[in-house]
């Protein structure tokens, strides 16, 4: 498949790169890391990067602003998003051909060609190895894709603590940061919180409730969230902070939207993605996410969680 997509980059005058709404680094990553490897490979080629950006995320990459014609006839490529309807910029369908690129299980089988690689801690890592595979056949790697890639493996291996982050993905990271880039400013950038954010947490770790079997939930509704003035995609930053607590299996936070409530599953060994399959999404078998639409529907998902904790040995 690499092979295939190489191939298909060769043919296009224009590539254009897409990624999941509500992008978190390594939907950033995998996405500007593979525009710049591409621009730098092939600088007579019309590239781009495209979606609604996400401000917190500035310090990667700015996208790129094309109007709908630069669709037409493009190839389209879509990083790091499981399931067709969260590609984030619904003119890809404008596109010639589509490759998707991912490494959640493939539940949705959308495109003309996939790259499926459930064993990658991140598309930022497939990217990378994407790029091993063409280095002879005309893939060139700058440092600032180099910087974009690692920051996408450290998003989603949790800083390499994800049960996700394997031997390659360390000897990736070892070779990614032999290029030429500011870890320390990169790091910052990435983990710096704002005040407010942190009274948020503190308020998740008093406010937080596990039953005896591991099970763990905590409750964000807009006024919690209003009188913290953090916005929802701010406190699910916080998701992972409950990963930290003694006998905690599996946990789920639920932060209210203006329209949704969404529901973000974690897992120490428990396998959660298929209560979030039952619920509008999916994931990967230790973190995932899903929407449901009423208080009500709380108790459903806090029952199957219960469920499977509860059967965990």
């Amino acid at each position: 498949m690499k092979e295939q997509i190489l191939d298909l980059i060769k043919q296009y005058e224009t590539i254009i790169v897409q990624r999941h709404v509500r992008p978190d680094p390594d939907a950033y990553g995998s996405q500007g890391g593979l525009v710049e490897m591409l621009k730098t490979s092939f600088p007579d080629k019309k590239i781009y990067a495209v979606g609604k950006e996400d401000a917190s995320l500035h310090y990667l990459k700015r996208l790129d602003v094309i109007d709908d014609h630069v669709f037409e006839g493009a190839l389209i490529i879509v990083c790091d998003t499981a399931n067709e309807e969260r590609i984030c910029d619904s003119r890809y369908k404008l596109g010639d051909k589509l490759v998707k690129i991912d490494h959640h299980p493939n539940e949705d089988a959308y495109g003309d060609y996939l790259w499926i690689d459930t064993s990658a801690s991140s598309v930022s890592e497939m990217i990378y190895e994407f790029y091993l595979f063409g280095k002879d056949k005309g893939l060139t790697l700058s440092d600032e894709g180099a910087r974009l890639l690692f920051a996408g493996i450290v998003g989603d291996t949790g800083r390499f603590l994800y049960p996700s982050t394997t031997q390659n993905t360390f000897d990736i990271a070892g070779e990614l940061i032999r290029f030429d880039f500011d870890r320390n400013e990169l790091f910052n950038k990435m983990y710096e919180i704002d005040a407010n954010v942190i009274k948020l947490h503190g308020f998740v770790l008093q406010n937080f409730e596990m039953d005896g079997d591991g099970c763990a939930s905590m409750v964000m509704t807009k006024e919690i969230l209003e009188e913290h003035q953090v916005i929802p995609s701010e406190a699910s930053l916080l998701v992972s902070t409950l990963g930290n607590v003694k006998g905690i299996k599996a946990w789920v936070f639920f932060i209210e939207e203006s329209d949704q409530i969404r529901v973000r599953l974690r897992s120490k060994g428990p396998v959660i993605n298929t209560i979030a399959k039952k619920y509008n999404g999916g994931g990967h078998p230790l973190a995932a996410g899903a929407s449901i639409y009423s208080w009500e529907e709380k108790e459903k998902v806090m029952s199957d969680l219960r469920d499977v904790c509860r059967n965990h040995r």
